[in-house]
């Protein structure tokens, strides 16, 4: 286990996923899995503090999408609003029964980034926000919603260099909006999908709209599986370089157990090899983005998958990011911005950490 000195950091979980056993039918991945998957049955907030009760040092959570059914057409948004009003009984503490959530875990909920149909074109994406109310919440200290997702890992090849695409994300900036979460998988959609965001977001920029705050997901989803090439380590590391070098731009330490082999309940991969595992995925992210825009996030529930199980996977996470930046030799300040830093200033979230620190 890594030592208390390593976990003298408050720490927010910028990356976690809650749905009810009800809300299952409204996946769009969920009838695809098996009977008896680890993602297939209810993952909310009393499951989440199962997984997390070794850790006091957690202060809250930043819930990101589920990707609920959904579609650019308005009448196919029914789903991404029911899972913002279920959010909003979350934060104001009114659990429905059966929903998993009680009235002191709305603190916990530090803030959400919802879907938005970023692509759909200026009129349809304004409508859409003016659905959620999501100005409001964008201007407010406490507002729930502090950014939105649209994931691209499941679109065509070209979409992402679709005018509206881009034009999507403009709307988004003056809407109020100050983040854009971005969800592309190297290792099973293919190395164009980086490619394809990077050249996406120079467009963006180079339109003179760098204040939007690009938070990318799981380092992009590299390929850690053995048979990866020096040619996919090369393409990704190119990638990832490219989009480091754009304004405005972070990476969330989230998501390998996933890429990763799978890891046997009965004896988690040692961290020793997990580092030496990611060796190379580390030093590309901490050498380009610097500890200063990396923010920690567990990816709750999906670490299950590929991770050592539902009691064992988000400690074990936490273990191996311990592991990294103690291994990459940061200072208590590079740590405490990993842990917790990045994630507050990036998504404006209402947290005093200087008053946590004091204690």
């Amino acid at each position: 286990m890594a030592t208390n000195r390593q976990f003298a950091f408050p720490i927010i979980d910028s990356h976690i996923h809650l749905y009810a056993a009800e809300h299952l039918r409204d996946l769009s991945w969920a009838p695809s899995l098996p009977e008896g998957h680890v993602l297939k049955r209810q993952n909310s907030i009393a499951e989440y503090r199962a997984a997390t009760q070794s850790q006091p040092n957690l202060l809250g959570f930043v819930f990101v999408e589920t990707d609920r059914k959904s579609s650019m057409s308005k009448h196919d948004w029914q789903h991404p609003l029911e899972e913002i009003e279920f959010l909003r009984r979350i934060k104001s503490g009114t659990p429905r029964e059966g929903e998993g959530h009680a009235p002191e875990d709305k603190d916990l909920l530090l803030g959400a980034v919802a879907w938005a149909p970023a692509a759909a074109g200026l009129p349809t994406l304004q409508n859409y926000l003016e659905q959620v109310q999501t100005s409001q919440d964008f201007h407010a200290k406490d507002g729930l919603v502090r950014g939105v997702r649209y994931l691209l890992q499941d679109k065509p090849k070209g979409h992402m260099l679709n005018t509206e695409m881009w034009k999507g994300l403009l709307v988004l900036r003056h809407t109020g909006c100050k983040t854009f979460d971005l969800g592309v998988d190297f290792r099973q959609g293919g190395h164009w999908q980086l490619t394809e965001a990077v050249q996406m977001l120079q467009k963006f920029y180079a339109e003179g709209h760098g204040q939007l705050k690009i938070v990318a997901n799981h380092l992009c989803k590299p390929n850690l599986r053995p048979d990866v090439t020096q040619e996919d380590k090369a393409k990704w590391e190119h990638a990832v370089r490219a989009l480091a070098d754009l304004p405005s731009t972070y990476m969330k330490l989230s998501g390998l157990f996933s890429e990763l082999p799978s890891q046997d309940p009965e004896k988690p991969t040692p961290t020793a090899e997990l580092l030496e595992l990611t060796r190379f995925e580390m030093d590309v992210i901490f050498d380009n983005f610097g500890p200063e825009n990396i923010m920690f996030g567990s990816d709750w529930p999906v670490c299950n998958v590929g991770g050592p199980g539902p009691e064992k996977s988000w400690a074990h996470w936490v273990e191996f990011v311990a592991a990294v930046l103690e291994d990459r030799g940061l200072t208590d300040e590079q740590k405490a911005r990993v842990w917790a830093g990045t994630a507050r200033e990036v998504y404006e979230l209402n947290v005093d950490l200087e008053e946590w620190e004091a204690r």
